[in-house]
């Protein structure tokens, strides 16, 4: 009997000869490209840097779209993105030490997002390894020790045979859920020298599975069939399963209310009649999640934005999926199922009872009376209307990336994404910087739809460089501006704990200007117009950016009343 396993596929006539005969003038950089082609990369993002030329050069001999950046961190968030998008592993290539670790940020909003990216970045010389102490540039005592703390998982090469078999590794790694970010590091010497390794052909993996125990959905499919007031809380795990059908089956089986996570935004139809919106900064919501019997919890940890700052405490049973096992029962007792959101709901609607609760949108409509009530009593009008304008001039299929400001918080409760995986922000790690170099990995990843990036001044000044990007690879991104001169939160967090700020007043430029500076249409808009100048831009192709001078304040978010 012969076994899969047992199976040895062998090379053709044609496949022999080239692997016998490989072209000249590789190098252990044309290993690397040829790898990531091998494994189905089409697009890599990156800086180049001295130790690191190796792989640039092989860039040239490969078909492999290269997306260069200015910044080793926007470069991160624009592959964040880009894996975001596609589901599918993004390379960004880095050079050493201070280029490396300039990318750590973006790492770790990518691990907090479980967005798959593969980064590959030099070390020095071989010789140099091990010691720190023999004075080549960007040395470092223990490069990849300042990654084992971010990234999934660290992969080191030694020598060129060892690089297509760690690529590999590492791609299932990212691909595995949950998938996030993980290390390549090869030495400058190994990347350069010449190579007569035959070229890299394969290259398939298979990212394990990760489906869920049957006695424990036998179990939550018993609680979620005979409880009374069962509730469901959708994570970013949904949304990175692409699982959001399934999903909306499930809830409408058992008739149960859903809140989107901050991280889940688009994993449940906003005007769905059971749908409770994200509005999770609000004691409504809390309270009624609180009051369920049973509630599923499907690809959240509950952490701190999630639990309503951790003032959220469960009376009912507690049903956890999480793929992350670390996040499993970390913050609630729960029948913790560690699988695939998407293998796990699935398996629950095989085996779930059909519930009828005639009363469960009548309840769902009164936490959301509730909720406005509350916002409309703090006369926020500006900010409602900046927002609706927002999505008014968005098209629906069109995704949105939001930076740390006053109108992403706004946006994070409501906003409605329309779909799934087209709303974006960096609540994950909570960095500044993120919004605009993430709009463009996207517009990379898809030209078709016309991109939408916000950011305040504060988070701009991260991300101008990337205006010469934008304009290099002509993206179709919209890079709306909200100028209200600082870092707003931080101005309102400070003036309330301590009666006035410090350090949030910024000296900033004409954004307008500095944006036809480098090619870049800019407009200056106002809240009566946002919509229509934001329309225009979104349509008009390449990149553009709108500028609103405006200061917006937040809701006060229940936990705090």
């Amino acid at each position: 009997m012969t076994h899969d396993h047992d199976l040895v596929l062998r090379p053709t006539a044609a496949q022999a000869e080239v692997a016998l005969n490989p072209p000249p003038g590789r190098n252990g950089g044309d290993l690397v490209v040829e790898s990531l082609a091998g494994l189905g990369a089409t697009t890599v993002f990156g800086l180049p840097g001295q130790h690191a030329l190796g792989m640039f050069d092989a860039l040239r001999r490969s078909d492999l779209r290269y997306i260069g950046l200015r910044v080793e961190n926007n470069a991160g968030f624009a592959a964040d993105a880009y894996g975001r998008v596609t589901g599918e592993a993004a390379p960004l290539l880095l050079s050493t030490g201070p280029g490396a670790l300039t990318s750590l940020a973006a790492l770790q909003e990518a691990r907090a997002a479980s967005a798959p990216v593969l980064a590959v970045s030099s070390q020095v010389p071989t010789a140099g390894l091990g010691g720190g102490r023999h004075g080549y540039l960007h040395e470092l005592p223990d490069q990849a020790a300042s990654f084992r703390g971010v990234v999934k998982s660290v992969h080191t090469v030694r020598t060129q045979s060892q690089i297509p078999s760690a690529i590999a590794e590492a791609w299932t790694s990212a691909l595995t859920v949950p998938h996030g970010p993980v290390w390549v590091e090869i030495p400058q010497d190994v990347l350069l020298a010449e190579t007569r390794i035959p070229v890299v052909t394969g290259g398939d993996t298979f990212p394990e599975e990760l489906p869920p125990r049957p006695e424990l959905t036998a179990v939550a499919a018993d609680l979620l069939t005979r409880a009374e007031r069962p509730a469901i809380v959708a994570g970013g795990g949904v949304v990175r399963a692409d699982a959001s059908k399934k999903l909306r089956q499930l809830a409408e089986r058992l008739q149960a209310p859903v809140v989107t996570t901050f991280g889940g935004k688009g994993a449940f139809p906003w005007t769905h009649p059971l749908s409770l919106q994200s509005w999770l900064e609000d004691r409504h919501t809390t309270d009624f999640l609180e009051d369920a019997d049973v509630l599923l919890v499907v690809g959240s940890g509950l952490g701190e934005l999630s639990s309503n700052y951790h003032t959220f405490k469960p009376r009912g049973r507690m049903i956890q999926i999480e793929a992350d096992l670390g996040k499993l029962e970390s913050n609630h007792p729960a029948l913790g199922i560690h699988a695939d959101a998407r293998l796990a709901l699935q398996a629950l609607l095989e085996t779930v009872g059909e519930r009828t609760d005639p009363r469960a949108p009548e309840r769902v409509r009164a936490v959301l009376d509730k909720v406005r009530d509350r916002i409309a009593a703090q006369e926020l009008t500006l900010e409602q209307d900046v927002l609706a304008a927002v999505r008014e001039a968005l098209p629906p299929g069109a995704p949105s990336f939001w930076d740390m400001t006053i109108l992403a918080y706004w946006a994070w409760s409501a906003f409605d994404a329309k779909a799934p995986n087209t709303m974006h922000s960096a609540q994950g790690a909570g960095g500044l910087g993120y919004g605009f170099p993430a709009a463009l990995g996207a517009a990379v990843a898809d030209p078709t739809h016309p991109v939408l990036a916000v950011s305040g001044d504060g988070g701009a000044l991260y991300s101008v460089a990337e205006l010469a990007t934008a304009r290099q690879y002509d993206l179709n991104v919209t890079w709306l501006i909200v100028d209200d001169g600082g870092y707003g939160i931080l101005r309102e967090y400070m003036t309330d704990a301590f009666g006035a700020p410090t350090a949030t007043e910024l000296t900033r430029p004409d954004y307008v200007a500095l944006a036809e500076s480098f090619g870049v249409p800019g407009v200056r808009t106002s809240p009566q117009t946002l919509a229509a100048d934001l329309a225009k831009a979104l349509a008009a192709p390449g990149p553009s950016v709108v500028v609103l001078p405006a200061v917006l304040r937040m809701f006060a978010p229940t936990h705090l009343e």
